[in-house]
């Protein structure tokens, strides 16, 4: 491990009472190799964390702080988008800290450079080798991630040669802490809705893998989202024509994770309750008829979000990567 004169991790975390600032304290209060030295909020300043994380009760007596320290390894940036950009813009970081930005400022390699600075992105399963030489990390999208963990294993033998079609579901935590018409309880419960149709933003990262892996590849990956009727977790149904049997496809992505510790294959029936909750990926691949159906998926603010970005932080630092992220799903 390099950075910390102790034999921990200095951390401090920038929007820390948000659903992923809240996710990222519950990980890292428990991480054997992190000390937590802030927790930056400006509503909540001088508070508890655990008044606002209430489940932390017990956990921490960690305050929410309303000014930053340069005495840290690492900074999670835990803000929306576009603010990671105006937050670094009004706060210069010193080069000894690593950044890891949850938000999606810094994830295209058009914008993945501000004043100096130049950020990786952060998809272990992709760029795992390239992020453990990173200074700063752009943590991948929800929705990419899920998807782009469904995809990459054939893009990786150049084998999307067609155009791809996307069903997925997520959880209203999605759509952050901030209410809307479309987060409110009395919308949210016992409905369904679908939204960006066809021009989700996360599809452009989502072709900027694919490209990574299979540059040739140029047809339209058809992605329709839904908002699902519960709090958290991705299931995404993947299908394409593919003239790969179902045990040669199984074959392709088992080898394709084989040392990867959070994304697992199989071709048995998955559902969300066995990845909520966890830093994990589960991927059910099946074959019907002349089409290649992958089922994808994972807990958004976990894999998603939080979980993914601390994956990167044990990635950087020379930690086994599953570092305080072994976590229970909810099961039942």
């Amino acid at each position: 491990m390099t950075g910390s004169t102790s034999n921990k991790i200095k951390a401090g975390i920038v929007g820390g009472a948000g659903y992923t600032g809240g996710e990222m304290l519950r990980i890292l209060v428990n991480h054997p190799n992190v000390d937590i030295v802030f927790a930056h909020s400006n509503s909540n300043a001088g508070n508890y964390v655990y008044e606002v994380h209430t489940d932390l009760f017990g956990d921490t007596d960690l305050k929410f702080a309303n000014e930053l320290s340069n005495d840290i390894d690492v900074l999670f940036l835990c803000v929306g988008h576009g603010d990671a950009k105006k937050f670094l813009d009004a706060n210069p970081i010193p080069d000894h800290i690593k950044i890891i930005d949850l938000s999606q400022d810094f994830r295209l390699a058009e914008s993945s450079k501000l004043k100096g600075k130049s950020f990786v992105y952060g998809l272990p399963e992709l760029n795992r080798e390239a992020i453990k030489k990173a200074q700063n990390i752009a943590n991948p999208g929800c929705f990419a991630t899920c998807l782009q963990l469904g995809l990459l294993p054939l893009a990786a033998k150049g084998l999307l040669n067609g155009e791809v079609h996307i069903t997925a579901t997520t959880g209203s935590t999605g759509a952050g802490q901030s209410p809307s018409a479309t987060t409110h309880f009395t919308w949210r419960n016992d409905n369904l809705s679908i939204y960006k149709a066809f021009d989700h933003q996360h599809l452009k990262e989502i072709g900027q893998s694919i490209n990574q892996l299979q540059p040739s590849y140029g047809r339209t990956i058809n992605f329709v989202p839904y908002r699902g009727d519960y709090t958290r977790g991705i299931i995404a149904s993947i299908y394409m024509d593919s003239h790969l049997s179902g045990d040669e496809a199984l074959k392709l992505f088992e080898y394709y994770y084989a040392g990867h510790p959070f994304t697992h294959v199989t071709k048995r029936n998955i559902d969300l309750k066995q990845i909520v909750n966890t830093n994990k990926c589960f991927i059910q691949v099946a074959k019907h008829g002349n089409k290649l159906l992958i089922t994808s998926i994972i807990d958004n603010l976990l894999k998603g979000a939080s979980g993914q970005a601390v994956q990167n932080m044990n990635l950087l630092f020379g930690l086994d990567e599953t570092a305080g992220l072994k976590l229970k799903a909810t099961a039942f």
